[in-house]
């Protein structure tokens, strides 16, 4: 099954328009009614959903990468540096991953990109 990404609150809108033109199925924390929560909360949430985290949020990252060490299950989160790559990068990179992998391939994994 192709993954299903969920964009944490301060991704730019630009790659969630981008990539649903690419017709990669998509949710943002914003559209879910879940933008005031928490970090921790928001990737149990993503994990609720069956959905691969994207975050530029470096202190996200960190906290998934305890919760790899602790054993602590989520769905997955990708994480890519705002000053790391430009939307279209990261677009091409999330178009890559969504219909590439699937959502087993994920569990647990922290991945970075651009590549």
């Amino acid at each position: 099954m192709a993954v299903r990404l969920y964009m944490d609150v301060h991704v730019p809108e630009a790659i969630t328009v981008q990539l649903r033109r690419r017709q990669i199925d998509v949710l943002t924390a914003i559209e879910d009614g879940s933008a005031e929560l928490a970090d921790d909360e928001l990737l149990e949430r993503a994990n609720f959903l069956g959905r691969v985290i994207f975050t530029q949020d470096i202190r996200f990252k960190a906290m998934a990468e305890n919760w790899q060490r602790l054993g602590k299950p989520f769905a997955g989160l990708i994480f890519g540096h705002q000053l790391g790559g430009t939307i279209g990068q990261f677009v091409k990179d999330l178009e890559l991953i969504a219909s590439a992998s699937n959502h087993d391939e994920w569990f647990n994994t922290v991945d970075y990109i651009p590549y």
